[in-house]
């Protein structure tokens, strides 16, 4: 898919103007700082903000991502002469170089057949020491998100830094099973030009998840269902967030 927000300068721009440090980043700095990581992986990394925080404080942080406008918007930021930047996805990750990998930002909904989540999942497990861990996000399908994505629910003004504004809205329209939906985004500059960013998105419920992370050899030690940590089912961020323990090989 076209993935706009993270491919076109123009359409970067907007996107980082509309995302600013939320709670999630605070939810995100907290959990790093709960155990000795030095060594971090920001898998998904977009433009940068949350791997720049880490190095900040202190960790020895890679950031990946496979869209280069995103990553030049990344490096332009002040601080990311701290952040090893790289071009690419999961399967350039180095192995066993890691004490923590994030994959943030609902990037796991983009994973979107069992192939791609499964070698996502097995080549972070590699990445990672043993007793590392894993922190990931995604929407919890039994909220149903996607039932407001439409031009009523969603049409909203971005500002930008110039201090014009772009219209922004999403239409969506579900798979029969609800699992995956196929989005498009509609950004109405002040000219009068208009762009668009399709995608789809998958979304695995508590279950799925569990049992994935199991198979790829990962414990999952925590999860929670909003960014005060509440029990997933009980927020209404309607999130499902993992916090995941690398495991021993066993060798056969």
């Amino acid at each position: 898919m076209w993935h706009g927000e993270y491919r076109d300068p123009r359409l970067v721009e907007v996107y980082d103007a509309e995302h600013p440090w939320g709670w999630e980043d605070d939810f995100f700095m907290r959990v790093l700082a709960d155990r000795m990581t030095p060594r971090v992986l920001d898998l998904g990394c977009g433009t940068g903000r949350l791997a720049i925080a880490m190095a900040e404080a202190g960790h020895e942080v890679t950031a990946v991502d496979p869209a280069r406008a995103s990553l030049d918007a990344a490096r332009r930021r002040p601080g990311a002469a701290r952040v090893r930047w790289i071009e690419g996805s999961f399967e350039t990750l180095p192995p066993r170089s890691f004490d923590a990998a994030f994959l943030t930002g609902h990037v796991t909904e983009l994973l979107v057949t069992d192939e791609e989540w499964s070698g996502a999942l097995h080549a972070l497990r590699d990445s990672l020491t043993v007793d590392g861990r894993l922190i990931l996000d995604g929407r919890d399908p039994a909220a149903r998100p996607w039932r407001g994505w439409d031009r009523a629910g969603t049409e909203r003004p971005i500002v930008l830094s110039d201090g014009s504004s772009v219209i922004a809205w999403t239409e969506s329209v579900p798979a029969a099973d609800e699992r995956t939906v196929s989005v498009v985004h509609h950004y109405l500059f002040p000219d009068g030009l208009e762009l668009t960013s399709t995608a789809v998105h998958r979304f695995r419920d508590e279950t799925t998840l569990r049992d994935s992370l199991r198979a790829a050899g990962f414990r999952v030690d925590q999860l929670y269902g909003g960014w005060s940590r509440e029990p997933v089912g009980l927020s209404e961020d309607g999130e499902l967030i993992v916090i995941a323990i690398a495991e021993p090989r066993i060798l056969p």
